[in-house]
């Protein structure tokens, strides 16, 4: 039966290893982890029982182009399957919620973050939920190479929803890592199903160079026809950019793909990579998660990867038709200044902690806080506030209670008296309530829920349940701003003072630092290693080989471990440096006066007060980036300049 239904919805004759065995645990209600490399099919896994199984299967995704490619696919065969994201107009959001109430959906593709809105929660208590897919599972432990603290509450949030079963899936979850996606999920071992990392059509390579010599021999790899279609990866915005223009001026077909170019510009140059129109594309991180592109014949890193975790997930996007595909990495010791930087740069002061600490617990007993007001006041980047706020809930200290949008813009389809003509005399009354507590422009009524709650004296889960129906029938579009969280203290709260609490989170932080500065030494290691590969890697994820891959450079060429990669790794601090120093501290910007503050802008990293400062536009924003971050705070802090 379960082979008739996969030909039938998606043509395949037969699964692939492990599909079976995770889609037999979900249609027998146990909820599995799918741990599979690149390419193996983890999708499946959960689309063929969502079809099968009554109701919308709801699937938490962290990229709106995987939602955009795995919703258009589906659709293409047929399958009702919808995805709601910050690219949707108004109407399309609205159409789509309205086939979810509906229960007309057997897919709903959803980003984690729209779990923390209170009017949508509500929406799905109503729905019948047949199961939850969460891709990226690895997300969800805070020693994975990826840590996302939104990822923690959805074991709490499929509680709230009684939502079961759970598939949780990813593809580089180390033997820890996978262990943490299976207790907080309620995974038992025997629906952890993990199929071999081993792909022997791939063909790693790991080459050393200067930075002197990598363009070059970039360009000699990309003239092989053999070697194209292919991705090249870099860490920087501006080397994406760089070096594809590079590759363009020696005749290559090649486009740059990252996260600050326009919307537009990225899609075309995804789309022409993916159609053929281009070869090669060079990009950061941000290309390639759920790029379903079979006949990639090489991927190459032009720097070193963070983790071994991403060069996994990024490498195993080459040869999905199976046929042979190189994945290399041009090493040189000049990428390791940059990396480090990364990870010493995002640590916060306990400064800092301590200020963003006794904004959370001395409020009162229930509050609610914008985490971009918190960022300002603390200089502090957003996504390490909610990773700070994360840890504050997992040790008691608050307890989250929903977050909220304190002000709707309302656009009405047609005028407000006709909309209310189309309801009973008392449900008239009360949206001519809630329409006259808003401030009425040329074409938008912006509306305060809170204020509409007081001035009808109805609750005001009743005011947004209200709103959600007009914009389901297409009454009213809605555009919601101004997010902000609510919580109320925790039983240990007042066990610590602020500064103890904060002492205890620049631990837990600077633990996190020196994790990720091991993974970073792992990557090197797997460079330097004169032996397979192959299977140093796949030992990295738990998995034995009885004999080398012979088809890596490593057992091409033999030999004993490199001491250290070619290159520099970094300059030091120079007399003109420290010229530059004084210069900025005699400009006495607010946004600079801390010496980690300085240091992060001196190596070339952005904070929420040097943005809001525009700092990136100053002449020295980033003079310092080829010296390691730790060497220019120490300099900072020792006062001699």
């Amino acid at each position: 039966m379960l082979r008739e239904a996969l030909q039938k919805h998606f043509g395949f004759e037969s699964f692939r290893p492990g599909q079976e065995q995770v889609i037999q645990s979900l249609l027998q209600g146990r909820s599995a982890l799918a741990l599979f490399p690149t390419g193996a099919g983890k999708s499946i896994c959960y689309q063929l029982p969502a079809i099968l199984l009554e109701g919308t299967a709801l699937v938490i995704s962290p990229l709106i182009a995987l939602m955009k490619d795995q919703v258009d696919a589906l659709k293409r065969r047929g399958i009702a399957a919808a995805r709601l994201d910050s690219t949707l107009s108004s109407v399309e959001a609205s159409e789509v919620l309205a086939q979810l109430r509906k229960g007309t959906l057997k897919l709903l593709y959803i980003a984690p973050e729209r779990l923390v809105s209170e009017s949508f929660m509500n929406r799905l208590r109503e729905v019948n939920l047949s199961l939850l897919a969460i891709d990226e599972a690895h997300c969800i432990s805070e020693w994975g190479h990826n840590f996302r603290p939104e990822y923690l509450r959805l074991a709490k949030v499929a509680q709230e929803l009684a939502l079961h079963p759970i598939l949780a899936l990813t593809a580089t979850a180390t033997p820890p890592v996978a262990r943490d996606i299976c207790r907080a999920f309620d995974i038992s071992e025997q629906d952890h199903a993990q199929t071999s990392f081993h792909r022997p059509n791939l063909n790693p390579m790991v080459t050393p160079v200067t930075p002197e010599t990598r363009d070059a021999l970039l360009e000699e790899r990309l003239k092989n026809r053999d070697r194209l279609p292919a991705i090249v990866y870099v860490t920087l915005q501006e080397t994406a950019e760089r070096v594809a223009t590079r590759l363009q001026k020696s005749g290559l077909s090649a486009r740059a793909y990252h996260a600050g170019m326009h919307d537009d510009h990225r899609s075309e140059a995804q789309e022409h990579f993916m159609s053929g129109r281009v070869d090669i594309i060079v990009a950061t991180i941000a290309f390639g998660m759920g790029i379903d592109k079979a006949d990639i014949r090489g991927v190459i890193h032009y720097n070193l990867p963070k983790t071994l975790e991403n060069y996994q997930q990024e490498a195993g996007r080459a040869g999905r038709d199976g046929k042979p595909a190189i994945c290399e990495i041009l090493a040189t010791a000049k990428d390791l200044v940059t990396l480090e930087n990364f990870i010493y740069g995002d640590t916060p002061t306990e400064s800092a902690l301590r200020v963003l600490v006794s904004q959370l617990l001395q409020q009162g007993a229930e509050f609610d806080i914008s985490r971009y007001d918190l960022a300002l006041a603390t200089d502090i980047r957003a996504t390490v506030i909610e990773t700070a706020i994360t840890y504050l809930e997992l040790a008691g200290a608050i307890e989250p209670l929903g977050a909220f949008y304190t002000t709707h813009r309302i656009a009405f389809s047609q005028p407000p008296t006709k909309i209310l003509h189309g309801h009973l005399p008392e449900k008239r009354d009360f949206l001519r309530q809630i329409f006259a507590a808003g401030q009425m422009g040329r074409k938008y009524l912006t509306l305060a829920p809170d204020v509409a709650a007081e001035q009808t004296g109805q609750p005001r889960e009743r005011v947004l349940r209200a709103l959600a129906e007009l914009e389901e029938q297409g009454d009213i579009s809605m555009q919601l701003s101004g997010l902000r969280h609510r919580f109320r203290l925790g039983p240990t709260a007042g066990s610590k003072t602020p500064r103890a609490w904060a002492g205890e989170l620049q631990a837990t932080f600077q633990r996190h630092e020196k994790a990720n500065a091991e993974r970073l030494q792992q990557v090197i290691r797997y460079a330097c290693t004169g032996t397979c590969l192959t299977r140093a890697l796949v030992m990295y994820f738990g998995e034995r080989m009885d004999q080398d891959c012979g088809h890596c450079s490593g057992c091409a060429n033999p030999g004993p471990d490199l001491a250290s990669l070619p290159g520099s790794s970094g300059r030091s601090i120079l007399p003109e440096d420290l010229e530059t120093i004084r210069q900025i501290t005699g400009e006495r910007q607010a946004a600079l006066r801390q010496p980690r503050q300085l240091a992060r802008f001196l190596c070339g990293l952005t904070s929420p007060a040097s943005t809001r400062a525009r700092l990136g536009r100053h002449d020295a924003f980033g003079s310092l980036h080829e010296v390691a971050f730790q060497d220019v705070l120490a300099q900072l802090e020792s006062g001699n300049w």
